[in-house]
């Protein structure tokens, strides 16, 4: 396929913009550029086919299933796009006078307070942009709290091997130490290694739950207090929060901060490149750090913003990505208290009826039920056959299947992660099963075959490693 700068000719155009109806200016003296702007000069044909034909390339969740373990990809409603695209949330500005997005401001205050219901929190920002950066919001919030005490000898944050990549990044980035602490065979936390651990240097800790190999921790009551007792605190990453909303609570385990990705469990778009939203809820002790503002009041009284007592500042402009918030605050309001523990029960229903029929020819990473996702263990049939997870995610291509995920977590050396979610049918779940167990029958009879797959798309085995060392991220023009 041609790049957009590859079709077209000299003087060719198309007219999307309406004229301008303001003055025009010209830029001051050296801010103009002097080389020659290079547009691509296509019609409206030409342009329209070429954005048709990236969009049949591309899968997502409208395209078929999308079984990324760690991911949720689930399915997002359409009316959550019709309420963000409501002109009276669309073209509001954060700028305005509170008197005149009345509406805007009570989506926020609801939004809080119903993700603080749900993640048993008191209280709730929804600046921070994605979910990483949430995480980076809550530690900030742990870091306030012990400096506002005087406690600076606290600089380390203990993080399970299992974790998240993102986990010990952010907390490097927050100027802690991080600590690594081994999964027990079970594929929790192994509990004296969490005690070995804790001290009175221990800031914090971040969690998971259900944790990365999709497994609720048996011991995460005993896990928090041993924190505790240690005099850190419990931050929750919510990436898996899809499993358990509407059933536990993070702040009920004795988490006292927690981030949620609203593109995960609340069914608003991944970011890819474009808008994503973690809001980040605390107990009452760390309210008084949050950053930027809150909208607080009532329907009768008005809503207006308020700035904590001692606010770390500002993580993001105003906010945060407002029209997400609209979107999950939709889907919260459609489900309503019965469909959102329906919801999180249907997830779990639906990876552990994967994980059943897959047992018959994939060893599990660990035999267990497991809630909203279950990662298969390849080591022994690369052993056997020589076919490797990344060989068996290839040739899920040639099913016309997203592989699930590939050689994560990393405790897992041979590992293929699916989550399913509740959105999928039975039906589609089938056909997924039974693409992997014949892949898994040809992994035996002719494994060859596999190495060499994907052979029914539109390119092969692209060189990875040579893509992710030397991209090729602009086009070359000639002149």
């Amino acid at each position: 396929m041609k790049l957009i700068f590859e079709i077209g000719a000299e003087g060719r155009g198309l007219s999307l913009l309406p004229e301008c109806d303001v003055p025009e200016t010209k830029l001051p003296e050296g801010l103009a550029r002097e080389s020659k702007l290079h547009l691509p000069q296509v019609s409206e044909n030409e342009i329209s086919r070429h954005y048709t034909q990236l969009a049949e390339r591309t899968h997502g969740v409208n395209n078929g299933f999308y079984p990324l373990g760690s991911c949720t990809m689930k399915y997002n409603p359409k009316v959550n796009e019709d309420a963000a695209a409501q002109k009276g949330f669309r073209r509001v500005h954060p700028l305005q006078n509170e008197s005149s997005v009345q509406g805007s401001l009570e989506v926020m205050k609801l939004a809080s307070d119903m993700l603080g219901e749900i993640c048993g929190m008191d209280a709730f920002t929804l600046q921070p942009a994605a979910g990483a950066h949430g995480e980076f919001t809550g530690l900030l919030l742990i870091k306030s709290y012990h400096t506002d005490r005087g406690d600076d000898k606290r600089t380390k944050i203990i993080v399970p091997d299992s974790a998240h990549g993102t986990n010990p990044a952010s907390a490097a980035m927050c100027g802690y130490d991080v600590v690594s602490i081994p999964s027990a065979e079970d594929g929790c936390v192994d509990l004296e290694a969490l005690k070995a651990a804790v001290g009175d240097d221990t800031a914090g800790l971040m969690l998971t739950n259900p944790n990365t190999v999709g497994l609720f921790d048996k011991n995460i009551l005993e896990i928090t207090r041993i924190v505790h007792e240690a005099g850190g605190l419990c931050y929750y990453d919510g990436a898996n929060l899809n499993a358990v909303m509407g059933q536990a609570r993070p702040g009920d385990m004795g988490f006292d901060c927690v981030h949620v990705n609203l593109h995960k469990t609340f069914s608003t778009p991944h970011g890819g490149g474009g808008p994503g939203s973690g809001p980040v809820g605390c107990k009452d002790f760390l309210a008084p750090f949050l950053p930027g503002y809150q909208v607080v009041g009532d329907a009768v009284t008005g809503f207006h913003y308020t700035m904590a007592d001692k606010s770390m500042g500002a993580v993001k402009q105003f906010n945060g990505n407002f029209l997400v918030i609209v979107r999950a605050l939709t889907y919260i309001l459609t489900l309503g208290k019965e469909g959102i523990p329906e919801a999180s029960a249907n997830a779990v229903l639906n990876a552990n009826y994967m994980r059943v029929k897959l047992a018959e020819k994939y060893d599990m990473a660990y035999d267990a039920t497991c809630m909203h996702e279950f990662v298969m263990d390849l080591g022994e049939m690369k052993h056997k056959t020589g076919v490797s997870a990344l060989d068996v995610a290839k040739a899920l291509l040639d099913y016309g299947f997203h592989p699930p995920t590939m050689y994560f977590p990393l405790i897992v050396h041979e590992a293929l992660m699916v989550e399913p979610c509740e959105t999928e049918p039975r039906e589609v779940m089938d056909d997924f099963i039974n693409a992997l167990l014949e892949i898994a029958d040809k992994s035996e009879s002719d494994p060859e075959m596999l190495h060499t797959a994907p052979h029914h798309t539109v390119i092969g085995r692209p060189d990875e490693v040579g893509a992710a060392r030397n991209p090729v991220v602009k086009y070359n023009w000639e002149d």
